[in-house]
């Protein structure tokens, strides 16, 4: 066997090389079609091979690809900024862009952090987060995100961040039953901040719909308004982490909107290029610069890539074709289609607990019994069974499991917002034969040995 030198996901497991893309599907070099059914990893919004995007990424090479943005900035990059700022809540905020998620919010924190430091705030520098939650993985991030999974391993290097309630309302946290609790999980921040000290605390982080933590878990009406209203009582910055749920993927620009709320910072990622160039941002109210503005007048974080003119125009052309064929709308109604088949599809699945999601950010958490919701063992690999099934078959989705401290299983469905009717019952046909197998294969006698 040929030596590898990509470390990849799993050291010495197979994986197939890709070939090429188009639309909706994937096509490896042996010619095997696959539904993107997750757009990777929730990324590839536009689908695969959208000549629109090859051009505005040719014109762009033809002209400049780098300048290092302590010596130039460029027309791609000053109009992404503006266009993003056009787009987000309110529109007024300035951006940092950076290279990934995981750094859009780790530079959201620093900038926090900064913002108070300027006015002399040095004590303010702690951030509150989620016990289920997921912001990245550079050390800053994981540390404010509780998912237990990715976290185990570096657990000696982090910082102690996820300390709130999460509004998972299917396994209620704090074992009440929306709305009659009152939303008991958005006042644990206040309780939190009591505890803590609201003069320690610079910012609260959360997605607006969980993700890879927990699988498209959507808090309760009111929920984020009541969380605004208690970062703003304590002084508090709240940042949002739109990184998977921006850009249109929950039948909004940003997911914040469905809320009517305007988060003082938001990390951007994903979908901002939809997969066809690394990219990220950080957006940064006017409120929060001013201080720096009238005081160091710099941003402390630094990234050689920031900002570069190829991939701000390859983001310009994302944004531009998302609004030239109406995808937010899209969305919401394809969305509202595939949510209506798999709950179709969940009705004959006694493995399945809940199905839940907005627009075309839907997942489907699996249980051992239903009545009680009790999970499977976790030694049992029931989503990377079914992940495996389905790819086999020629279906992608994504993991989200682990949301029952370090237990439980669910998968994410977020194709490509193109994505049409017939192809989304073709999606579910094959999901549905995969789930059907592997819960099949899970015998009562395999579930009492694990």
């Amino acid at each position: 066997m040929k030596r590898e030198h990509v470390i990849k996901p799993v050291l010495n497991h197979h994986y197939p090389t890709i070939a090429y893309g188009k639309g909706v599907f994937l096509y490896d070099d042996q010619g095997k079609a696959y539904i993107d059914g997750c757009s990777g990893a929730v990324t590839a919004g536009i689908g695969h091979g959208v000549p629109d995007i090859v051009d505005a990424m040719l014109e762009q090479a033809n002209k400049v690809s780098f300048v290092y943005r302590s010596q130039f900035t460029s027309e791609p990059g000053e109009k992404l900024a503006e266009k993003l700022s056009d787009l987000a809540p309110g529109n007024d905020y300035w951006s940092f862009f950076v290279n990934s998620g995981s750094e859009a919010t780790e530079t959201a924190m620093k900038i926090a952090i900064q913002h108070w430091q300027e006015q002399g705030r040095h004590g303010k520098n702690k951030v509150i987060s989620r016990r289920m939650s997921y912001h990245g993985i550079t050390l800053g991030a994981l540390s404010m995100s509780g998912h237990v999974l990715r976290r185990r391993r570096f657990i000696p290097l982090l910082e102690d961040f996820p300390v709130v309630a999460t509004p998972y309302c299917y396994r209620c946290p704090l074992g009440k039953t929306s709305p009659n609790c009152q939303l008991a999980c958005a006042d644990d921040l206040a309780t939190a901040i009591k505890r803590i000290g609201s003069e320690h605390i610079a910012a609260f982080i959360a997605e607006p719909i969980i993700g890879a933590a927990g699988g498209a878990i959507v808090p309760p009406n009111g929920y984020f308004q009541r969380i605004k209203a208690i970062c703003e009582q304590n002084e508090i910055l709240f940042i949002a982490d739109e990184v998977m749920t921006g850009i249109a993927r929950t039948g909004a620009m940003f997911a914040m909107e469905h809320y009517g709320v305007e988060p003082d910072l938001i990390a951007l990622g994903k979908g901002m290029s939809a997969g066809y160039t690394p990219i990220a941002a950080t957006l940064v109210k006017d409120r929060v610069m001013e201080p720096i503005l009238k005081g160091s007048k710099s941003i402390m974080s630094g990234h050689t890539y920031s900002a570069n003119p190829q991939s701000a125009a390859v983001s310009l052309a994302v944004l531009s074709y998302i609004e030239k064929h109406q995808l937010v709308s899209a969305a919401e109604s394809k969305g509202q289609y595939l949510m209506g088949q798999l709950q179709q599809m969940a009705d004959g699945i006694l493995s399945i607990g809940d199905v839940r999601g907005q627009g075309m950010l839907l997942a489907i958490e699996f249980v051992a019994d239903q009545t009680t919701k009790r999970p499977f063992p976790f030694g049992l690999g029931v989503t990377s069974r079914i992940i495996e099934r389905a790819f086999q078959k020629g279906l992608l989705v994504y993991p989200a499991a682990g949301a029952v401290d370090g237990e439980g299983d669910a998968i994410i469905i977020a194709p490509p917002l193109v994505i049409t009717e017939e192809e989304i019952d073709q999606l579910v046909g094959i999901l549905e034969a995969s789930i059907q197998e592997v819960i099949a294969e899970i015998t009562p006698s395999r579930l009492e040995e694990i």
